[in-house]
């Protein structure tokens, strides 16, 4: 998969992909619904899409919501068969382009598209002022096909990023990969952490949530994927992801102990798939009685991801 930071970045031989525009945070069901709609025999398969997200510009203070990030999201469009995705540097000069400036500019002079597939609710361009219908008309006049995707519905209602994330808050990860099409995975480089766990007989791989919608604490049941180097493979594991109220940590990360491995993960980057929620986070009298409840997890973990 090729991948392009701007639509000014394109060469002639990157034009007349048949794309699909959108965030795809979390790339599910409905995306991938999106993603089918867009693939043609004769042209490249393409993503536009939006880097940061533009409600992190928007609205800067708000709490992290992303289900995934750039890296993420990059690996499992390239699994769905992606050719050529495009991040358009979502900032003061993309914002500031109207509607008509997006499709002529960006669209048609730039990326020089052939088809475009959109959601029903997809909206673009200063102010929101274009929609699905817009585009379509817009893709008459210059050159290019739209065809618009409605809303996939799920056994709980329509699959969105917003129900996703409901049911992550609420500890229910079998619900979220259903609407995912895929176990939810927290991408990135191993971050080194105060290194307690290797002291008490269970090393992990510490990742930072930065940016991202942060799941209900507690320990889980996790497959790991080690993405490169010496140990590149696919593991089960256990992890917390919180707190850690007995060490009285302040902001959330992911520590996860991959079960039946040895040697040094530091400088590679793992992708982590909730499985099962174990349990809550607990703070313990001691080292001994965490120690205990490690051992309970682990064996707990071991038979979720069994089934």
């Amino acid at each position: 998969m090729k991948t392009l930071r701007d639509y000014q970045f394109a060469t002639p031989g990157d034009r007349g992909a048949s794309v699909a525009i959108g965030n795809f945070d979390g790339v599910h069901r409905g995306h991938q619904h999106v993603l089918n709609l867009a693939k043609r025999l004769d042209v490249p398969l393409g993503v536009v899409t939006f880097e940061p997200h533009p409600r992190e510009v928007f609205a800067p203070d708000a709490p992290p919501f992303r289900l995934m990030n750039a890296e993420a999201r990059a690996n499992r469009l390239e699994k769905l068969g992606v050719d050529l995705l495009t991040e358009l540097p979502f900032d003061a000069r993309l914002s500031g382009l109207s509607d008509a400036e997006f499709v002529r500019d960006v669209l048609v002079g730039g990326l020089g598209i052939s088809h475009a597939v959109v959601g029903a609710d997809f909206c673009f361009g200063k102010g929101r002022a274009g929609n699905a219908a817009s585009l379509r008309a817009m893709g008459a006049e210059m050159g290019f096909d739209v065809t618009i995707a409605q809303l996939l519905e799920g056994d709980g209602g329509a699959v969105s990023s917003t129900a996703i994330r409901s049911a992550l808050t609420q500890g229910r990860p079998e619900d979220a990969a259903g609407m995912l099409g895929h176990w939810h995975r927290i991408e990135g480089p191993i971050v080194h952490g105060e290194k307690r766990g290797r002291e008490l007989g269970y090393p992990t791989a510490n990742m930072n949530l930065d940016g991202l919608h942060v799941p209900k604490p507690g320990v889980y049941a996790v497959t790991i994927d080690v993405r490169e180097g010496a140990h590149a493979g696919t593991y089960g594991g256990v992890a917390n992801l919180g707190f850690r109220p007995m060490f009285e940590r302040e902001t959330p990360n992911l520590e996860t102990y991959l079960f039946d491995f040895s040697g040094d993960l530091y400088g590679t980057h793992l992708s982590v798939g909730l499985v099962k929620y174990l349990r809550g986070e607990a703070k313990f009298d001691n080292l001994d009685q965490l120690i205990v409840q490690m051992d309970a997890d682990c064996a707990a973990a071991r038979a979720a991801l069994s089934r």
